[in-house]
């Protein structure tokens, strides 16, 4: 039976990633670093070629070697209000991927979240304003593959903008998201958007 698309996904703000009361704890935390202009958008010239799409499997890791990310996946469904849920709170290095949507490295556009922090302080995701364009992710599939991406675009919106069609429309070719919160924070209001990484696939071995 077809997967539902992405296109299911009301909304999502991915709001449950976000937390920041550590970030009110003391005068020796950071906020996590956001993505500049300078890695928003695409250079056609620059983009290396796709590669051909892989079968359906489910992934099992991620890594964005760049910023230091090695960390296990679950899947991830809907809430009820129709947004996409979150890895538990109480497992800050678990990352999770939208299981009824396009598993990483098929045709599609396939959507990674994870946490950014929690009471405790940062998360999985802490550090994704930092990558870069160009920068390598790995996913670990199921069936003993593992899909190389390339980062094409980093960028940062407003929650109360977020471009839904953009971030988790359909896809001509393997594309995977990766999401977390970001876009500064304020007390009493939290983080006030989130930080995407667009990139598409590369390669496999």
């Amino acid at each position: 039976m077809p997967r539902p698309g992405n296109t299911v996904i009301a909304s999502v703000t991915v709001v449950a990633l976000c937390s920041g009361g550590w970030l009110l704890g003391g005068a020796h935390t950071h906020a996590p670093p956001q993505p500049s202009p300078a890695q928003s958008g695409t250079d056609a010239g620059r983009e290396r070629p796709a590669a051909h799409a892989l079968p359906p499997s489910p992934p099992d890791r991620i890594r964005i070697p760049s910023i230091g990310v090695d960390a296990p996946l679950t899947g991830l469904r809907l809430t009820p209000q129709g947004s996409l849920d979150a890895p538990p709170a109480d497992r800050p290095r678990l990352a999770g991927w939208y299981e009824a949507g396009t598993s990483p490295g098929e045709r599609g556009t396939a959507i990674v979240a994870g946490h950014v922090d929690n009471a405790d302080g940062p998360a999985v995701f802490y550090r994704l304003g930092a990558v870069e364009r160009g920068a390598t992710i790995e996913v670990d599939r199921r069936d003993g593959t593992v899909a190389v991406f390339a980062v094409h675009a980093v960028e940062v919106y407003d929650r109360r903008h977020f471009p839904d069609g953009k971030v988790y429309g359909a896809a001509p070719r393997p594309e995977l998201r990766v999401i977390t919160c970001g876009g500064g924070y304020a007390k009493g209001i939290g983080y006030r958007g989130n930080v995407v990484v667009f990139a598409r696939l590369t390669g496999s071995r």
